[in-house]
């Protein structure tokens, strides 16, 4: 499948979950305002780490080594059930402690005790929550994209219809809740369109381990639980650093900020994930892969200035129909935003190599030191220029990223003195 086509169908179901997202930015901007913004960015980090450790940690490598094995379905299905079998038993164990310590987290990340009961629920959802992005990570690696996009869009509806109605009804506690169950409830939409196809069946997600494949996984493993650990762990941080210094509603302005430059970020890259990790993958010369990277380039660097270019012209009546006139503050922080998203963007590129080839060594590094590096610059820029820091430092976070990656490529393309890449590196 082509880059291009790849890229329209896929536009398809940003399409729908920017629309949703519309929505669902404008239902929490009236009903929770700033300061709820702040708590619900604190519980979906949280969130994004839970799961990834419960198993989610492996779907990289799913999907990378699905496509890697397009021709060999007994690899597929020891890959399948090994990241399956992991995940259930992940997920029980997770679920357990999530239970055990729900007041804790209640009292110490949302700073009301009384929402204890919310993580009872994303205890309960867990599994299914895991075996969504499983299915999802598969469904990406065979390249059945149609079915992917499909399963997307009513991903995207559920989670519109899910968090409007306890929104409304419920405030922010209703906005915590859907975040702990949509995706659990979309699991249900994902597990029939698996199902429908001729290659998947539900036992070959279930198992004994396959030592091999463990091994393959793992190397993902460790890279995901870096990543899921660092970033956001670093944006809770600097949303901890922001609520002590400048307010709970400013930072509700920057997790509001975050979110508007998600929607726009979404089209391009949803479309590098989907089509670039498994194209990464299946290479095997490096010539090729260089000319993959250059292809990319000039293909993404373009529609990221382009669209980084139209989010500031239109920013005034974006932060108004995206969120409420009570945002208004988050004007003055766009620009530097969407410096930083294009360098992120194009960034990107080359990040996805690190994922493709498994340069796990390479890519803990630089996941370490500049997702921490964006806390640090982020307290050493507010001390300059004020409650703009925090958007300045995300910006010269994305460049110094860039520039190591660029060096690093650099040398690493010139060590390749094969036509070849066989395997994986560390």
């Amino acid at each position: 499948m082509t880059l291009l086509r790849t890229s329209l169908l896929n536009s398809i179901a940003v399409i729908i979950k920017m629309l949703t997202l519309l929505g669902i930015n404008k239902i929490l901007a009236l009903y929770i305002g700033p300061a709820g913004y702040a708590a619900l960015g604190q519980f979906q980090n949280l969130v994004q780490m839970i799961t990834t450790f419960a198993g989610g940690s492996m779907n990289i490598g799913v999907t990378k080594y699905t496509a890697e094995f397009y021709d060999d379905e007994d690899k597929q299905k020891k890959i399948w059930t090994t990241a399956g079998t992991i995940s259930f038993v992940g997920s029980c164990f997770v679920a357990l402690g999530i239970s055990f310590f729900a007041k804790f987290l209640a009292k110490n990340l949302l700073h009301n005790e009384t929402y204890y009961q919310i993580f009872y629920w994303l205890s309960g959802g867990l599994i299914f929550f895991v075996l969504n992005a499983l299915m999802l990570a598969i469904l990406n690696g065979k390249k059945e994209i149609q079915l992917y996009v499909l399963a997307n869009i009513f991903g995207s509806v559920l989670s519109f219809l899910i968090t409007v109605i306890l929104s409304v009804k419920f405030g922010l506690y209703g906005a915590l809740v859907s975040l702990s169950i949509y995706q659990s409830v979309a699991f249900i939409v994902t597990a029939y369109i698996c199902y429908r196809t001729s290659w998947f069946k539900f036992n070959h997600l279930f198992g004994v381990i396959d030592p091999p494949s463990l091994l393959k996984l793992s190397k993902y493993s460790l890279m995901v639980a870096v990543s899921a650990s660092c970033v956001p762990l670093s944006a809770m941080l600097v949303r901890w650093f922001l609520i002590k210094n400048y307010g709970s509603e400013f930072a509700g302005y920057w997790e509001a900020l975050t979110r508007m430059s998600g929607a726009y970020l979404m089209l391009v890259t949803t479309t590098l994930s989907l089509y670039f990790l498994p194209r990464y993958s299946e290479i095997k010369a490096s010539s090729e892969l260089q000319q993959e990277v250059l292809k990319a380039l000039f293909f993404v660097v373009p529609i990221a200035t382009i669209g980084g270019g139209c989010v500031f012209a239109l920013k005034e009546w974006l932060i108004v129909l995206l969120f409420s006139k009570g945002f208004s503050p988050v004007e003055d922080l766009v620009a530097w935003q969407v410096v930083g998203d294009t360098l992120k963007i194009i960034s990107w590129i080359l990040g996805f190599l690190l994922w493709a080839r498994a340069l796990v060594i390479t890519f803990i590094f630089t996941e370490i030191v500049f997702s921490f590096g964006f806390y640090f610059l982020t307290v050493a820029f507010s001390l300059r220029f004020g409650d703009k820091g925090v958007v300045i430092a995300y910006a010269i976070n994305y460049l110094l990223y860039l520039i190591t990656l660029m060096v690093y490529f650099f040398f690493w393309f010139r060590s390749k003195n094969t036509a070849t890449l066989n395997g994986d590196s560390l």
